[in-house]
């Protein structure tokens, strides 16, 4: 184990945990112990040490500034008795930007008061013109429902905040398009509502002054250039209106914020990231769970019954399929060969004594699925210490009803809750700092997010404890090994890509609807739009006349922002027809299939039917002792070649790609030992997608000379491309759900040994070329996580894949090294 003081300011994160002046939450019970008490206590309760990095992370005073002198007198009144006596220097800095009229990203931590960065100058222009309006815009409903408490706790009159989102009834809306003045919603209702109809929002765009975007760092990838359009088309309808709104953007620390928020809005942005905030200290312990005995990991070893993932003659392609959908089928990692005690039941059961303690708990955990289980497990620890304590925690995740999260956004914020097992639907959410403890399940995919989820941790500026708990994931196990990847490192920087024909031809087809497009338009929407036009007029979508492009079909487009996979499909309860929640249609075939297990709020569901047409699937209350996990195939083939680089024996390539995949069977297996039940087919539709790839080829007798036998060839590569993809999340904003992957010893495309790793996503989200202009970066790290790895002949820490299509099989540890090896020696640094 190491541990290191880090006072220096580009030795830390310093940007990411802070403590806010504006707002702490303060309910519930009064502090626990320590935090490095806390950790102590934690460490000793088994046997052998997990923690291998223990980061001291100091506390720092804030830097206040004087009020701007154009605030009105009336707003710092109201702010000054909330307990806000000065703004910080950068909540200063950034307000007079914007209120000066240029566009601003204030990108600081956790709870360093984003929020009166942009309230400052939005809120001061509302009382000095009545007539004047704000549109806010978050990624959630949540944090647009907790940004209207703020607001409407101000009580300034003549406001007027209102929050329009699909949660809002209709009897409401009207009233909101009429008299409110600050508007708080998302961009899925910018899209789906507000724009359409634009006719009846004119009032309110015509008097637009400021455009405030929350959490931007959070539009990445496809949503993220999704929004970069819906953006563009806002300021185009504010444009007709007369009305040049000026844009202020708030995000979490990230790499070259300015850039990323150019991109998004289409506008020059200036950047304000020196944090002034207060922050109080925070102990931050890299966890890796114990290895398991190795008779409890044999019984998981066994191939299951009729397995064909072992590889015919000639060698057949192994695929690892990727899915845009935010929540995925991990569960735990019982279906893998498992070497060490799972995270989930990790993270339990670390939950359970931290709430035991009194601490007030946040678990992240990344999936749906893991979030039940965490918290289903730390309840049932807590009622076998002392009856009842465990109703003190819960579970909480997207897909719940609206009365549901509300209930329990209001249980932790009041300390009705100890304790929390949250998807990253709370990373973002209502303002929960001042939680005493934060634990992390697993790797969040990026560093951002990481910071993010750590700085919800910290009560009052009071030292706080934050825990990363480590999967069987090649990419977490390098971190905690290598934790200069995480304290030394740079926040990643936000990719998206509003080039992407498959995002802008859809989303010019709806500006086509809301009003005709003209040459002007297309500058606009930048790069590509004249041929994404050109395209929509040869397929009969638009009607080119002297004054535009007309749209010509009586419905409007279906645009799907997210690129979830098709609209959410709804569970209900077969014998009582209730609604129990949504699931995203991307993972509708992962999740939902017919025979699946479901879990919600910790009851166990088996799914009797899947209707994909109407969007449903019948459930029924059932307690299996067993779990499901979903198989599926992928085929790929090459359309383009973009850029390439010629090494030798090795060539690396970018390009687009079609990729084939469709679930085909599930596993049943044992909850208690992992033990396979039986494999079940099943007939689901498959699934096509255009995307980008980046690909590298070695020839055959480089392998031979680097000692990999023709037979053991599928293996190497399925094993190299399963740790690549787990490790490509440290060079680009992605996790491994965003991208899939493909190996062969021969593809027909490239007649060579061939690894592929691909965007989940139409069209592309960035995350291939990310790879592509990092190659040598990234591949030496896949290999440096092999070597180090413990294990004799791969697991989940270094080649193992929890999606793999294949069973994890064939893989060859020694081998994807020695692939590695022939690659890094012939590709240029």
């Amino acid at each position: 184990m190491t541990s290191n003081d880090f006072s220096s300011a580009h030795h830390t994160p310093r940007h990411d945990l802070e403590s806010s002046p504006a707002a702490t939450v303060s309910a519930g019970p009064g502090p626990g112990p320590a935090p490095a008490d806390l950790l102590r206590r934690l460490r000793a309760r088994g046997a052998g040490d997990p923690v291998t990095h223990v980061e001291r992370v100091p506390a720092r005073a804030g830097v206040p500034a004087p009020w701007p002198s154009w605030a009105p007198e009336e707003l710092r009144a109201t702010f000054t008795g909330r307990g806000v006596t000065a703004p910080w220097q950068h909540q200063a800095e950034a307000a007079n930007l914007a209120y000066e009229g240029q566009h601003v990203v204030v990108a600081t931590g956790t709870a360093s008061g984003k929020s009166l960065a942009y309230q400052l100058p939005a809120l001061a222009t509302l009382l000095a013109d009545p007539r004047a309006t704000v549109l806010y815009l978050a990624p959630t409903k949540a944090l647009a429902a907790d940004q209207l408490r703020a607001v409407t706790a101000l009580e300034l009159e003549g406001v007027r905040p209102a929050c329009y989102d699909g949660d809002t009834p209709r009897a409401e809306r009207e009233w909101i398009r009429r008299h409110s003045r600050f508007v708080l919603t998302n961009p899925d209702m910018l899209h789906h509502g507000i724009l359409p109809g634009h006719a009846q929002w004119s009032g309110f765009l015509r008097r637009l002054a400021y455009v405030v975007i929350d959490e931007c760092h959070t539009y990445r990838g496809v949503f993220g250039s999704h929004v970069a359009h819906v953006l563009r088309r806002l300021r185009r309808q504010c444009a007709r209106f007369g009305a040049t709104p000026v844009f202020v953007l708030a995000s979490a620390t990230s790499g070259d914020p300015a850039t990323a928020a150019g991109r998004l809005t289409g506008l020059p942005v200036t950047a304000v990231t020196e944090d002034a905030s207060p922050r109080g200290g925070v102990t931050f312990a890299l966890w890796e769970p114990p290895l398991l005995p190795p008779d409890t990991g044999s019984s998981l070893r066994v191939p299951p019954p009729g397995d064909d993932s072992a590889p015919p003659a000639p060698p057949q392609p192994t695929g690892d399929s990727a899915s845009p959908a935010p929540s995925q089928p991990t569960g735990d990692h019982d279906e893998l060969r498992q070497v060490r005690r799972s995270a989930l039941r990790e993270t339990a059961d670390l939950l359970a004594d931290t709430v035991a303690e009194g601490v007030r708990t946040l678990a992240f955990v990344r999936s749906r699925k893991g979030a039940e289980v965490v918290a289903a497990n730390a309840r049932r620890s807590l009622d076998d210490a002392v009856p009842g304590l465990g109703d003190r925690v819960a579970a909480y995740r997207g897909g719940y009803l609206r009365e549901e999260r509300r209930e329990l956004e209001r249980a932790l914020l009041h300390g009705d809750l100890l304790g929390l097992a949250s998807t990253n639907a709370l990373e973002l959410g209502v303002d929960l700092v001042g939680l005493d403890a934060v634990l992390i399940c697993g790797y969040p995919g990026t560093r951002a997010s990481l910071w993010q989820q750590a700085g919800r941790a910290g009560r009052s500026g009071q030292e706080a404890l934050a825990v990363l708990v480590a999967r069987d994931d090649p990419l977490d196990t390098y971190l905690v090994h290598h934790p200069e990847a995480i304290f030394g490192a740079p926040v990643e920087a936000t990719v998206l890509d509003p080039a992407n024909p498959y995002v802008l031809a859809p989303q010019l087809a709806c500006a086509a609807v809301e009003a005709p497009l003209t040459p002007a338009d297309l500058v606009l929407f930048g790069d590509g739009a004249k041929e994404a036009v050109d395209q929509l007029v040869a397929a009969g979508a638009l009607r080119q006349r002297p004054t535009g492009w007309y749209w010509r079909h009586r419905e409007r487009p279906e645009v799907d922002l997210r690129g979830e996979g098709g609209a959410p499909v709804c569970v209900v309860e077969s014998s009582t027809g209730r609604l129990l929640g949504t699931v995203d249609g991307g993972s509708s075939h992962f999740l939902l299939h017919p025979g699946a297990v479901y879990l919600h709020q910790g009851v166990s569901y088996v799914v009797d039917d899947l209707d994909l047409a109407d969007g449903c699937a019948l459930v029924h209350a059932e307690e299996p002792d067993w779990s499901t996990h979903a198989r599926d195939v992928t085929d790929l083939s090459v359309v383009s070649v973009r850029s390439y680089v010629d090494a030798g024996p090795v060539g690396m390539f970018l390009g687009e790609v079609d990729v084939t995949s469709q679930v085909v069977s599930y596993q049943r297996r044992r909850i208690a030992t992992g033990e396979v039940i039986d494999t079940r087919p099943l007939d689901l539709p498959t699934r096509e997608l255009r995307t980008v790839a980046v690909w590298f080829t070695l020839s055959p007798q480089s392998l031979t000379l680097a000692g990999v036998q023709p037979a053991d060839v599928p293996g190497a590569l399925h094993a190299a491309e399963h740790a690549a993809i787990g490790l490509l999340p440290l060079m680009a904003t992605c996790d491994r759900w965003d991208i899939g992957g493909l190996s062969t010893a021969v593809h027909p495309d490239t007649e060579a040994p061939t690894v592929f790793v691909y965007d989940g996503h139409p069209g592309g989200a960035g995350f291939a070329e990310r790879a592509y202009g990092t190659a040598s970066a990234w591949l030496r790290a896949t290999r440096d996580a092999i070597v180090e790895c413990g294990c004799e002949t791969g697991c989940p820490s270094c080649v193992q894949s929890p999606k793999c299509g294949n069973g994890n099989n064939p893989l060859s540890k020694p081998d994807a090294i020695r692939v590695l090896d022939v690659v890094l020696a012939n590709l240029p640094q």
